[in-house]
């Protein structure tokens, strides 16, 4: 890495944890490269909801605008493009963008969020983001007043399901594989949560709109959205190629992090999605905040000796 310039913090993604985490760098004069692929997890979605400030505006642009208010700081660089490998060197990291250029930085923060993968029934995908939904406090709103349906896809999900009725009457559809526990079904049945074990088969309407759902029996139960728990993924390898400690989350594996977002590997944070089994804005940029400072003070620790 002789000659190459070795920024402060390199930020492996640049969506609401990651921006968020580059601010408290840039605001600390540190030199920070964010590099960001452009596909954050809710480009689904026409509208961001729950954000303080942003309530209703698309995400896309959001971002833009906090794109552009970082490259207002002087140590701030952000590059279009995937980040394909991570290694340790001497004094730090080396991140691999495509196109095989190699960045290097004294500390990391991973903010690569993580991928959906809904359930495998015809007409989600579609739907996904607008009358197909994960949660209720981002787009419940947005949906209310409409009969309501919660498709089952982990043990979880008659949690979800206890939520929903606030935004609208609910079916719980257990798709023959999940069904409510006796304290459950005494809750669902003071919610007026209505069961249904036939399986979903089908979403019915013009996507992404939403007539109704078709069970396996034939029958058709007219929802307006439902809600479900998609499977998780990491979008990035990285943090495996680095050596992060990952747990297990109710939907998939997460990295493990201390309350300032620092992984099981000395130098590099995790924020945002793929570090919580919990998935929201506010919380995805609260953890960036959080790792920023905290990728902050190790540097200040260390100059210190």
């Amino acid at each position: 890495m002789k000659g190459k310039l070795m920024y402060d913090v390199i930020v492996v993604g640049g969506s609401f944890a990651g921006a968020s985490a580059a601010m408290q760098l840039a605001r600390a004069r540190q030199t920070v490269l964010i590099i960001d692929a452009g596909t954050p997890r809710n480009r689904f979605a026409s509208e961001a909801h729950g954000f303080l400030a942003q309530d209703g505006r698309a995400p896309a642009a959001i971002m833009r605008d906090v794109h552009r208010q970082l490259l207002r700081y002087p140590t701030v660089e952000i590059l279009s493009g995937e980040a394909v490998g991570a290694r340790a060197i001497d004094g730090g990291f080396a991140i691999e963008a495509s196109g095989g250029r190699e960045h290097s930085a004294r500390r990391l923060i991973l903010a690569t969020g993580v991928s959906d993968e809904l359930p495998p029934i015809p007409g989600m995908n579609e739907r996904w983001g607008e009358t197909v939904l994960h949660c209720p406090y981002c787009h419940g709103y947005e949906v209310r007043d409409r009969p309501l349906g919660v498709i089952a896809a982990h043990p979880m999900s008659a949690h979800q399901a206890i939520l929903i009725p606030d935004w609208g009457p609910t079916t719980y559809f257990t798709q023959g594989q999940f069904e409510p526990d006796t304290a459950e079904l005494e809750g669902f049945a003071a919610r007026a949560i209505i069961v249904e074990r036939t399986p979903v088969v089908e979403l019915i309407g013009e996507a992404p709109a939403l007539d109704g759902v078709r069970l396996a029996d034939g029958r058709f139960v007219e929802v307006g959205a439902v809600f479900t728990a998609p499977k998780t993924r990491p979008t990035t390898s990285l943090a495996a190629m680095l050596g992060c400690v990952h747990e297990d989350g109710p939907t998939g594996p997460y990295v493990k992090v201390d309350p300032w977002g620092a992984t099981s590997v000395a130098g590099v944070w995790a924020a945002g999605d793929s570090a919580t089994p919990m998935h929201n804005a506010t919380l995805a940029s609260a953890a960036g905040v959080l790792a920023g400072i905290g990728a902050h003070q190790a540097s200040v620790r260390a100059k210190a000796g």
